[in-house]
């Protein structure tokens, strides 16, 4: 599914005007079928409006402190998401040429499990799944949902029939317990 984002600016009179009405593509990777991500803004130093519409630079998926993103992704159903006869080393390199920056948060030896130096607003638009913490403790979460994660180590559960889509707010942020910055 593709999402159509519309993004408003200024002419060079300062009236406000559509600056950009396009469809934005879900990123799909093989490392993780029926998962999509949508990269819908972001930034990685103090806004300033785009007044002709272009999305301001934000090369990796985790912001830097000061940075932020906005986009949304599926977590997919856990029977979905097993893979067989996958290239590792192919599907690493697509995820490190489609969303850069990602892999380097993933846990391999605990699938799924990472810790951002960011605080995150999710809310779920569809579907169910579980948020697992890194203690075990877990709490499902559905439709209309919202979380908030302050750079706790996490990981998406979904072991229900269909996906769960969420629409995320990422903002880089100082964390003391990791010791740096996004």
């Amino acid at each position: 599914m593709s999402v159509r984002r519309v993004v408003t600016g200024h002419d060079a009179d300062g009236n406000a005007v559509f600056a950009s009405d396009e469809e934005v593509a879900p990123i799909t990777l093989a490392l993780l079928p029926g998962t999509d991500f949508y990269r819908f803004w972001g930034g990685d130093q103090t806004s300033e409006f785009p007044d002709d519409g272009s999305t301001p630079a934000a090369p990796t998926y985790f912001p830097p402190l000061g940075g932020f993103r906005f986009g949304m992704f599926t977590v997919a159903p856990d029977a979905e998401s097993k893979i067989e006869d996958l290239d590792m080393e192919a599907a690493m390199a697509e995820m490190h040429t489609k969303l850069p920056g990602l892999a380097e948060y993933l846990e391999p030896d605990s699938p799924g499990m990472h810790t951002t130096a960011t605080i995150d607003f999710e809310y779920v638009v569809s579907g169910r799944c579980v948020l697992e913490l890194d203690n075990g403790a877990s709490r499902e979460v559905g439709p209309g949902d919202v979380v908030v994660q302050n750079g706790t180590r996490h990981a998406w559960r979904n072991p229900y029939d269909e996906p769960c889509v969420m629409v995320v707010v990422l903002i880089g942020a100082n964390n003391a317990k990791l010791g740096d910055s996004a």
